[in-house]
């Protein structure tokens, strides 16, 4: 099954639900029960800080997030503070970065590597809907093109975490987010640039939903990661041995 990709979609589902969920596909990765697996999903309003965070970057009260009813939650991936929420597309992809993966030299394809794998499939997706996107140098993410005196935009975070070869964690793509959410934080501690969505930037008519968006982009990591996308209900049918 080195050439599938199983994707698991939940719905929404709170943080906590859904750092679950991670949790259990890490252990069947690594214990080779199950191949690679892409979880499309979305959170309800919730702050993470990344291994790389500060506190400072959230800009709202205590008092503010906790009449919003918004989680903060410390974890492990790589970056700084991200905000999750209604309408935006989360991805984890849980994958072996010692499998046979694109642009692999070596025993395993290093996590700098994963990331760029993980922002060419995201700038596909946003080709998909007619927005031209991009990589900036040192800034990871995806980004819409500058247009005279308007900046780049972030339309998707990614922070990732590997541990014994397999990653959890992912990425963060806008779809029909509030942005005004964001006001609550420095998002990625970055202050020179703001943030943006498909909706916003998609010349399409009506503006793309987030299912779309997750059709498009399970599309696109097969495309990237070189894989035939093969979609389940659940993990415990990922779980089951094939006959």
């Amino acid at each position: 099954m080195s050439n599938v990709l199983h994707l698991l979609q939940p719905g929404r589902i709170s943080y906590a639900e859904g750092l679950r969920l991670q949790a259990e596909v890490v252990v069947a990765r690594k214990a080779g029960a199950i191949g690679d697996t892409l979880l499309l999903l979305e959170h309800p309003p919730v702050l993470t800080l990344g291994r790389n965070s500060t506190r400072a970057n959230i800009l709202a009260s205590d008092e503010l997030l906790a009449r919003k009813g918004v989680e903060i939650h410390e974890i492990n991936r790589g970056g700084d503070v991200t905000y999750h929420g209604p309408g935006q597309l989360v991805g984890y992809p849980i994958f072996d970065l010692r499998g046979d993966l694109p642009g692999k030299h070596g025993p395993h394809l290093g996590p700098v590597d994963f990331v760029r794998l993980i922002e060419e499939a995201l700038i596909l997706t946003c080709k998909d809907f007619g927005i031209p996107a991009q990589r900036i140098c040192k800034l990871t993410g995806v980004w819409t093109l500058a247009g005279g005196s308007i900046a780049e935009k972030k339309i998707a975070a990614i922070g990732v975490h590997v541990s014994q070869a397999v990653t959890s964690h992912g990425f963060a793509l806008n779809v029909t987010t509030d942005l005004r959410d964001f006001e609550w934080i420095v998002p990625c501690g970055i202050t020179d640039r703001t943030v943006t969505s498909l909706e916003l930037e998609s010349p399409q008519q009506p503006p793309p939903t987030l299912q779309q968006a997750a059709n498009s982009a399970a599309a696109n990591f097969g495309r990237v990661f070189q894989r035939q996308v093969l979609a389940v209900d659940s993990l415990e049918e990922l779980l089951v041995p094939a006959i």
